[in-house]
């Protein structure tokens, strides 16, 4: 984090000091370093040899802070970052203007899927992902003014929202590690590959579990070429002629292995942690995932991922600490 003698002289105590160094988010930036962002080129300095008011590394810090705090969008982030010392425990040297934070936002975009993925490998390498992933999709909800949202039907809470989708594999403790953002919550097979495809590019799991919208052959063949076990409920619905099962994966290993065998019961047993991604679903909807208030896809996907990357900052935290990963928020 930057810092400066100017910025200290402006704290007006010791105390106030002290009480700024207690607030809950700042151990959020004492695990984790975000210097990587300066390497990107998209925060370079312009060709005009204009230099960057802020560094990219602190103002993610403010964009952490500030949804954590259930704070969003462009002008509340701002007010936000122009409070007491905010911005200064987010390692900024003032408060940043509308238009930094708006600018920063939109460089963002471009790198925000690397940055995600340099934190999922974060967790990966303090152990906090476990052998079995789950997968599922999720609405996400958009102001009205966003006119690349549309109006879709969730299923699962049987009522119609304006907005887009998620689709999201987490595993451990409520820990997203792959993602991608969808115009509707049903992603359709492609996404559905993609995002498979990305999780297992981060570690191998022995299951992965999904329901039954993906009870697609593909998706199961190319889990079972990577040795890992697909679960997802058979879709009776797919056939003229149903198969007596409960699981694809059971007529898969029949016709093309003699040497595996799976008992139903563990199938069962397993498929039942298939409900750690909906506790996933929800622990990010509290970083922001819920309700983005930007206006367009792109702005709206890239909130999208920083309430992902919050999810697993706090979740770093918690393990560093010496806490549950698994929890929401971070103990005090």
């Amino acid at each position: 984090m930057s810092t400066t003698a100017a910025t200290l002289q402006d704290v007006a105590s010791v105390d106030e000091f002290l009480n700024v160094a207690a607030i809950e988010t700042v151990p959020l930036f004492e695990h984790l370093s975000f210097e990587f962002l300066r390497d990107y080129d998209v925060f370079a300095p312009s060709k005009r040899g204009r230099t960057r008011t802020h560094e990219p590394a602190d103002l993610f810090c403010g964009f952490l802070h500030c949804y954590y705090e259930d704070v969003y969008g462009t002008r509340p982030v701002t007010r936000e970052l122009q409070n007491g010392l905010v911005w200064y425990y987010c390692g900024l040297d003032k408060p940043p203007s509308r238009d930094t934070i708006d600018r920063f936002l939109t460089d963002l975009e471009h790198v925000i899927d690397d940055v995600f993925t340099q934190l999922v490998e974060q967790a990966a390498v303090r152990g906090l992902l476990d052998v079995t992933y789950s997968i599922d999709s999720t609405h996400v909800e958009a102001i009205q003014y966003n006119d690349a949202a549309s109006w879709n039907y969730d299923s699962t809470a049987e009522e119609y929202y304006y907005g887009f989708g998620c689709t999201i594999v987490s595993t451990g403790s409520k820990i997203p590690i792959a993602a991608e953002f969808t115009q509707a919550k049903q992603a359709d097979k492609e996404t559905a590959m993609r995002v498979t495809r990305d999780a297992l590019a981060v570690k191998t799991p022995m299951w992965m579990l999904g329901d039954s919208a993906y009870d697609v052959l593909n998706w199961h063949d190319h889990l079972l070429d990577a040795g890992v076990v697909p679960i997802a409920p058979y879709n009776s619905r797919n056939t003229d002629d149903p198969l007596d099962i409960e699981y694809r994966v059971e007529d898969q290993i029949e016709e093309h292995s003699e040497d595996v065998q799976l008992k139903q019961s563990v199938l069962d047993e397993t498929y039942n942690n298939r409900t750690g991604v909906e506790r996933t679903n929800d622990a990010t909807k509290d970083c922001g995932l819920g309700h983005v208030r930007a206006r367009g896809r792109v702005h709206a996907r890239t909130e999208v991922f920083v309430a992902l990357c919050l999810r697993i900052v706090i979740a770093i935290t918690n393990f560093e600490q010496g806490d549950d990963p698994g929890c929401e928020k971070l103990k005090l």
